[in-house]
């Protein structure tokens, strides 16, 4: 049997959902950088949110359970830490997913410019860390509503 086509391992990760933000796919998020084969071996590399990231060993054995039910056998998944991962490698579905979700996307410099729930540009830092080390809290005061924040890294 041949390998299936890197487009078609593309289109297998493109399923599998961010484990802490499960509306964006590991692909929008931007953190899968590479599929190609070495001989009979699928070999993804993976880079990080970054590097104390508590997801990573989740996000691998979803890529690896993902491709062994997509018949792979042979597989293997290489950390990749240079570059550092950078929100600019967020897709725009995925920008537009998170503030849907209430999650309010990252923005080039000084935080949100509006409340993903309400519209509202009246915002005020809650806190540095939101649920994750990638999230802030902030608070709506048009609606009074908290939500997270997406910070740029």
């Amino acid at each position: 049997m041949s390998n299936p086509s890197v487009e078609q391992v593309w289109e297998w990760l493109e399923t599998i959902p961010d484990p802490e933000i499960p509306v964006i796919s590991l692909i929008d998020l931007g953190i899968i950088r590479n599929v190609e084969w070495q001989g009979d071996t699928c070999v993804v590399a993976v880079t990080p949110t970054y590097s104390g990231c508590p997801a990573t060993s989740m996000i691998n054995m979803d890529i690896e359970t993902k491709l062994r039910d997509c018949g792979l056998e042979k597989i293997e998944l290489k950390q990749q830490l240079s570059p550092a991962w950078t929100t600019d490698w967020m897709s725009d579905k995925a920008r537009d997913a998170l503030e849907k979700y209430g999650i309010a996307p990252p923005q080039a410099a000084g935080g949100p410019k509006r409340c993903p729930r309400c519209g509202g540009d009246h915002l005020e830092k809650l806190s540095q860390f939101g649920s994750t080390p990638c999230k802030a809290q902030w608070r709506c005061q048009d609606c009074l509503e908290p939500f997270e924040y997406f910070k740029c890294i």
